[in-house]
């Protein structure tokens, strides 16, 4: 592995020696504890051909997107990268897409065994190289990857057991009439649309329990309509959660063009407006670290975001 033009040096265990801090890597690979909340963290690409073309064929001026994911951070232990929007973390045996998942083994081959594999409709079973959890294809920003069977299950647990701390930032139609609030609905399946997920009345199927607290950052006016800034902090991990539970009270994201396909792209969005931006997770010890994924292009060309 290279860190630029540099060999990285030897990585020790991160899950091993666990500080309360927050961690990004310097290209020389040695940790650097940060006071501040909102680092720039010094990332890496680890390009791949497919990737490349893949960036070229998908890429135009309205998306944020890459050929790669950035590494944040990486020890013997876990990998965390910062997802571009636009890539999705594993395919469904139907596609050729590029995926995480695709990276993941061009870049780790060693990782191949680690994780579990998906079985889509058809029965096929579907790699997924040290992933843990996943965000949609057009959210951008932080995931974790294990780097071994042990630290995938005991991360695994630590999801089960919501003990991970995720938050995110998204842009959402319409000014919020308070500063701060939680939303407390369960979803289900939509009645009408197969792809949807729905937290009203009546969705089909089950209805699982799903929590989302939020915090206003900034109300912004452009073109004579509102939109405000939010900071979500989700504890369950519902597919779509954010997306619906925003629908659910008329709120939806921007530019998300499957719960909010009559309104339109704003700021210069081509992508939903979702950024995964931290991720908190515990380490051996019982001690807390957490890890930030930088506001992308689309969101830092926004003033104030």
């Amino acid at each position: 592995m290279q860190c630029g033009a540099q060999e990285c040096p030897t990585r020790t265990s991160l899950f091993a020696q666990g500080e309360k801090s927050d961690f990004r890597t310097s290209c020389s690979g040695r940790l650097h504890t940060l006071n501040s909340f909102s680092p720039t963290p010094t990332g890496r690409h680890l390009h791949k051909r497919n990737f490349t073309q893949y960036s070229r064929n998908m890429q135009n001026a309205n998306d944020d997107t890459a050929s790669s994911p950035t590494i944040i951070f990486e020890d013997d232990d876990i990998l965390i990268i910062d997802k571009p929007a636009g890539l999705v973390v594993h395919g469904d045996g139907r596609t050729e897409e590029p995926s995480v998942a695709d990276w993941v083994l061009e870049n780790y081959p060693e990782l191949k065994e680690v994780g579990e594999p998906w079985m889509n409709q058809e029965g096929q079973m579907i790699p997924r190289p040290g992933i843990v959890h996943r965000l949609d294809r057009n959210t951008s920003g932080v995931m974790v990857l294990a780097k071994t069977q042990e630290v995938f299950e005991f991360l695994k647990e630590q999801f089960q057991e919501r003990n991970v701390k995720k938050t995110y930032r998204a842009w959402v139609y319409g000014a919020m009439k308070e500063d701060e609030g939680e939303i407390d609905r369960p979803i289900g399946k939509s009645k009408k649309d197969f792809r949807k997920w729905s937290a009203q009345p009546g969705s089909r199927g089950e209805q699982r329990e799903a929590h989302t607290a939020w915090r206003l950052l900034e109300t912004r006016e452009e073109g004579g309509e509102k939109y405000s800034l939010l900071e979500l902090r989700p504890t369950t991990g519902r597919t779509h959660q954010l997306r619906v539970h925003l629908k659910a009270i008329h709120h939806p994201i921007v530019c998300d063009k499957l719960y909010a396909p009559r309104r339109k792209c704003t700021f210069g969005f081509g992508r939903l407006a979702l950024h995964a931006h931290t991720i908190t997770l515990l380490a051996k010890g019982n001690k807390e670290q957490k890890f930030e994924a930088p506001l992308p292009a689309d969101f830092k060309a926004i003033s104030g975001s």
